[in-house]
């Protein structure tokens, strides 16, 4: 720390209590300063050779027959009039980063400048502001932290201004040419290891980080960071990275964890303040440099302690900007009265929406007047294949809330576009899952949940899992041995290789076979219910097959019990239609999905099986 030493004298100032202050000399004293509470006995003649205030005051006093003089709105208090004092007596005072401003506005009231006499106290100050504080990194942050308190005369006096030009230029620094002391104690990356004779060496880390200063600054109070950050981002050199780590970085300082002091009473004026500074020194990008994460759990916070709309929804549209980054566990956001749900499904949706058409303008922007298929353009980048498959995963979890309407769950899953979720499995677990949670939910109500899922798009082990799920309907699980038998009989690679006829004949099949299906579902149940699975036949493993099977060698497996015997009836219909149909057939209606082991046949073993069950 810079300091720097005025007068040669020793001190005599004494105390008499915490109240009076006095001079030990062989001249009785004939003035007494009064400051706040304290009272200065003192000598005239040299408080008068360098304050021109004090000159009239005393002259004032005299003729009102006084010796008191009392002086309400000093700046700096007792303190500061002492050192000043000490100056008029040539005795030795010593200014740092801590005195030096209440020092100086104390030497502006007492108006202590060159008029009256030569070197004088304000001339000695300023000098060594500039020359020393100004130059010094953390004696600028000490001496702007001690301006709060001496307002308005710090900034009328230029002090504030001057310390945050000095803050921010020293932040636009090349990192290389930092010489001076900084703090900076968050994780750095593992330096590499250097052995010499059999001993380790940690390699020490010489080089500077860019953000070196993020956390300096973190102990200034919210107005004056608003104030060096806004005067940091005007130079226009920093990265909006590392603006977006500061913010973190102070948010992190100042904002408490619990969920309780963030509402308390006491606090809840300075949080809020606190997120809507933060929120308008966000980067100018959206959002774009600062981590998704960062801003959900931002948001998170505005919403607990009530930021305002604004504030509210520029989170919102910068998170939309960044959706693809985002997990499951930063969109569980709470929901606030007067809602009945766990979490507010209603602003996910709309950041959910906001990302669509952040998307949207993006692709219009990109492609211009080409005729280029929107699949192709997403798939190309696959951002929003991570918003799909987040999505879905936030349906998971949020199915478990029984105030969840299906309304609102179904929304959410289809303002996620197809092309998004090239497959359905998050989806599956998503709808199966909230079919456990709403038992009572009814046969069109299910119907209209599982008509999101497309079982083409189902892996193998969730077409398994689907196969054999009581809480999904007959249909489903109808469509589900279908297109899994017509997959089979196929091939996957004729599949594949033209999935629009296959989807085509699926389609036209579809009210042959479901008709049908329908028709026997009594006697399917029945057969289910008479057969019993022998013991061992379903490994706890939770693998749908057996073991000893006896098409094991070849790599084949069965379908389970339920599944095989609403297949063999399946099967039967189809070969009543005609053979030619279900060999060619390759294709379902919509239905959901899921992540459990499924089961198939190849086309060779399905051929050479044609003419039996499967079981």
């Amino acid at each position: 720390m810079k300091f720097m030493k005025l007068g040669s004298k020793p001190d005599t100032f004494q105390a008499d209590g915490k109240c009076i202050r006095y001079v030990i000399s062989d001249l009785a004293t004939d003035v007494t300063i009064i400051i706040g509470e304290v009272k200065f006995h003192l000598h005239k003649f040299p408080l008068m050779s360098k304050s021109n205030r004090l000159q009239k005051l005393v002259l004032k006093a005299s003729e009102e027959n006084s010796d008191e003089i009392d002086m309400v709105d000093f700046p700096g208090g007792p303190k500061a009039f002492e050192i000043c004092a000490k100056f008029c007596y040539g005795m030795t005072v010593t200014l740092n980063a801590y005195n030096v401003v209440a020092a100086r506005c104390a030497a502006e009231y007492l108006e202590m400048t060159e008029d009256v006499d030569r070197g004088n106290l304000i001339f000695k100050i300023e000098v060594f502001i500039n020359s020393s504080i100004l130059r010094s990194w953390k004696d600028s942050i000490i001496v702007l932290q001690t301006t709060k308190s001496l307002l308005p005369w710090s900034e009328n006096l230029k002090i504030v201004g001057r310390c945050i030009d000095s803050i921010a230029s020293k932040t636009s620094v090349d990192p290389a040419n930092v010489t001076w002391s900084y703090t900076y104690n968050r994780k750095l990356s593992a330096p590499e290891i250097i052995v010499k004779g059999g001993m380790k060496y940690q390699e020490k880390i010489e080089s500077v980080p860019k953000d070196w200063w993020v956390e300096d600054i973190c102990e200034l109070e919210i107005f004056l960071y608003k104030r060096v950050m806004t005067a940091v981002k005007s130079k226009g050199r920093m990265d909006g990275a590392i603006i977006g780590e500061a913010l973190k970085t102070y948010a992190v300082r100042w904002l408490p964890d619990s969920v309780d002091a963030l509402i308390s009473d006491v606090h809840s004026w300075r949080n809020k303040l606190l997120v809507e500074k933060i929120v308008c020194l966000l980067p100018s990008d959206k959002g774009v440099s600062c981590s998704c994460s960062f801003l959900l759990k931002l948001l998170k916070v505005a919403i607990l302690v009530g930021v305002d709309d604004s504030a509210r929804e520029d989170l919102m549209n910068r998170i939309s900007l960044k959706l693809d980054e985002a997990s499951v566990k930063d969109l569980l956001i709470p929901a606030r009265s007067p809602q009945t749900t766990i979490y507010d499904v209603g602003m996910v949706h709309s950041i959910v929406n906001q990302c669509m058409i952040n998307e949207k303008c993006s692709q219009d922007l990109y492609l211009g007047k080409n005729d280029v298929g929107c699949t192709d353009f997403v798939l190309g980048h696959g951002s929003l294949l991570s918003v799909g498959k987040v999505i879905d995963g936030y349906l998971e979890e949020i199915a478990r809330d029984p105030n969840l309407s299906l309304a609102s769950f179904i929304d959410l899953a289809r303002s996620i576009p197809e092309f998004a979720r090239p497959v359905h499995d998050g989806l599956y677990k998503a709808i199966d899952m909230y079919l456990k949670e709403h038992l009572s939910l009814t046969k069109a109500e299910r119907k209209e949940l599982c008509s999101l899922m497309d079982v083409k798009k189902l892996t193998m082990d969730a077409s398994m899992h689907a196969a054999q799920n009581d809480r999904l309907p007959l249909r489903v699980v109808v469509q589900v041995l279908f297109f899994e038998q017509v997959r089979a009989s196929a091939g996957v690679q004729s599949l594949n290789n033209n999935p629009r006829d296959a989807s085509r004949s699926a389609t036209n099949t579809e009210e042959e076979w479901e008709k049908t299906a329908a028709e026997d579902c009594n006697s399917i149940k029945k057969q289910m219910n008479q057969t019993k699975i022998k013991e061992g036949e379903f490994p706890k493993n939770g693998k749908f097959f057996k073991k000893d099977s006896r098409n094991s060698k070849s790599g084949m497996q069965l379908l389970p019990s339920r599944s095989r015997r609403i297949f063999d009836k399946l099967w039967v219909v189809g070969k009543g239609h005609g053979e030619n149909k279900s060999s060619e057939t390759s294709g379902s209606s919509q239905s959901p999905t899921s992540m459990v082991p499924g089961d198939t046949k190849s086309a060779a073993s399905s051929a050479k099986h044609r003419r039996h069950s499967i079981s």
